[in-house]
């Protein structure tokens, strides 16, 4: 059998896991699929996929299997009991988690001898099998490189090393940068809207601004980085008075304002501590506390 169609197991049939499972069966690859709830997995056995009675079974059909279930203590206790029959085998765990969750979950692999991968989606399950999204691994030195060719049929592959928490750790900052963007691009579409402005049009514009955006963070990293913060693009000082303005326009609209407060008062602090004339990459020292 050719090696771009091993056997892989998918263990947890909700809506991300069948589309895990679908998109090897996509590919020609052998699938084998475990759910507490049998039934599940009806449509993907349609499509050609082997369903295992007993999570023993499931492992014991492929040398790679993919977990994605509702949360750890899931994991360990569909694990748990053939951790003998794993040995050997790779472990993939794309279920949703703490960084300390997942290094528990290596060190219990490592234990036992399996090979362990910790894994972050970084889509929703339509967007599953499209090469465009990610999919954050990090554990096991050297099994990502192995199993690459099956697991980019899910999304792009990045590899962030072996420490197995940082899958999880890099998902919670992911999100809470998409929760942000989501809540600033909200405000600004209501505050547009409110006179008028749809919000497809004002989106299409937003969208260009983030390309600068991006490149404004890749410059504010380096000086994180460094811990040196020059104000030689717009300071502190410039963003107070920019966000003051913002809130002017928002309270003749009736647009809440609670998102750009919050911000205007963590800078006005940093500002009263004296660094007024600091790039907005200072900020990351408020985060900090």
């Amino acid at each position: 059998m050719s090696t771009k169609h091993t056997p892989v197991t998918v263990i947890g049939l909700g809506q991300m896991g069948a589309a895990l499972a679908g998109a090897f069966l996509d590919a020609g690859h052998p699938t084998t699929v475990y759910n507490r709830t049998p039934g599940k997995a009806a449509p993907l056995v349609e499509r050609g996929a082997v369903l295992a009675d007993t999570v023993a079974g499931a492992v014991a059909a492929s040398e790679l299997v993919v977990v994605c279930v509702l949360d750890y203590p899931a994991v360990r206790a569909l694990l748990g009991p053939v951790a003998d029959a794993l040995r050997g085998r790779a472990v993939v765990n794309l279920t949703s988690g703490s960084p300390e969750q997942a290094r528990a979950e290596a060190a219990w692999a490592e234990e036992h001898g399996i090979g362990y991968l910790d894994g972050g989606i970084m889509t929703t399950p339509p967007g599953i099998g499209d090469s465009a999204n990610m999919i954050l691994y990090a554990g096991g030195p050297g099994l990502l490189e192995k199993h690459r060719a099956t697991l980019e049929l899910l999304a792009d592959p990045v590899d962030l090393g072996g420490d197995a928490g940082l899958a999880s750790l890099y998902d919670a900052g992911l999100l809470g940068l998409m929760w942000s963007i989501f809540g600033g691009w909200l405000h600004a579409t209501a505050l547009t809207g409110a006179d008028g402005v749809p919000a497809r049009e004002f989106t299409a514009v937003a969208v260009r601004s983030l390309r600068t955006m991006a490149w404004f963070m890749t410059t504010y990293a380096e000086q994180i980085d460094a811990g040196e913060y020059p104000g030689d693009d717009a300071t502190l000082d410039v963003h107070v008075a920019s966000v003051a303005h913002l809130l002017h326009a928002g309270e003749e609209r009736g647009i809440d304002g609670r998102l750009p407060r919050l911000h205007l008062e963590m800078m006005r602090e940093a500002v009263a501590a004296g660094h007024g004339g600091d790039s907005y990459a200072r900020m990351i020292e408020a985060f900090r506390k």
